[in-house]
């Protein structure tokens, strides 16, 4: 292998066993994809190959329910690796990401200490308790230091605050911790990282520079028919096509919330539950409370439907 390869240069760096590439091609990548159920793009599938040959996180934008976060399940589950996720939120700290130390089981090590015949000094009881039996792992800490093949999910990105995200950075360059109380801790493993982000909030761009940027927007007509037909069993492939054509012109519209991948496939089960097999305007106006979420959208849906549009 070619030294000039990043996975090999970031390997030598961190002293790791150069991993083997997860997918040979951008069509294997979309082959493995299918076979767990989601059907990619074909930006989708070049960017999660490059990342992979490079090295290098995900940074996936669009919006909310466009299948970001199931593109990362999908991966690990197509890879067969396992899958951490970091939820962010505001306010989550190095604690709640990276580590924190069991303080109940320390205080009980330290009172079990006082107790013991023998004489503990405190510098033993120190090295006792701040050891890895103490340790609580949490996501970014556990997916670096896990020997099996992991796929890192870092989700919602754009809601943590700049502070937090260095400490994503950090990370996600050094592939390392350091905890004063143990020294440095470095990976065991290159995990596959993606880190979903709804624009909700600029990104650093330290952040971006260090990953494949990728955008996932709503699918087109055709490739949202063929999603419907792959997770909705019973299916016909008219209701189908009439569902994907509806929610294509319902996008269009200047609604408050547009229908996400998720909701059209909540509508599709919904019409198969009832029995319907083709999507007249009537049926459409008693099932868009599945699909809609605000009453203004609905009666705007509403009125589409009367004009015939």
């Amino acid at each position: 292998m070619s030294a000039l390869d990043p996975r090999h240069a970031l390997a030598e760096r961190l002293g790791l066993e150069v991993p083997a590439p997860r997918f040979s091609s951008p069509d294997e990548v979309a082959h493995l994809l299918a076979g767990v159920d989601y059907l990619p793009s074909r930006d989708i599938t070049a960017v999660t190959f490059l990342a992979d040959r490079l090295a290098k996180p995900i940074l996936v934008e669009g919006p909310a329910g466009t299948g970001k976060t199931a593109l990362a399940d999908a991966v690990a589950r197509a890879s067969g690796a396992r899958l951490i996720r970091l939820q962010c939120y505001e306010g989550l700290d190095e604690s709640k990401a990276l580590y924190e130390w069991n303080y109940r089981k320390q205080l009980l090590r330290i009172q079990a200490g006082r107790r013991e015949e023998e004489s503990t000094t405190w510098r033993e009881l120190e090295e006792d308790i701040f050891s890895d039996d103490f340790l609580l792992t949490r996501p970014l800490l556990e997916a670096i230091t896990a020997p099996d093949p992991v796929v890192l999910l870092i989700d919602e990105v754009d809601r943590v605050e700049i502070e937090t995200e260095a400490l994503l950075l950090e990370i996600l360059s050094e592939y390392q911790v350091s905890i004063p109380e143990l020294g440095t801790v470095k990976a065991r493993q290159i995990p596959m990282v993606f880190l979903t982000s709804n624009a909700t909030r600029e990104l650093s761009e330290a952040l971006k520079r260090r990953c494949v940027f990728l955008h996932v927007g709503y699918p087109d007509p055709e490739r949202e028919r063929e999603i419907v037909l792959t997770r909705v069993p019973g299916i016909s492939g008219q209701l189908a096509t009439q569902i994907a054509q509806m929610v294509f012109s319902l996008r269009q519209m200047n609604l408050r919330k547009a229908p996400s991948v998720s909701e059209t496939l909540d509508w599709a089960r919904t019409l198969v539950i009832l029995g319907h097999d083709e999507l007249g305007p009537e049926v459409a106006a008693e099932t868009l409370h599945v699909l809609l979420k605000f009453q203004s959208d609905i009666a705007a849906a509403h009125e589409a439907l009367l004009q015939g549009d």
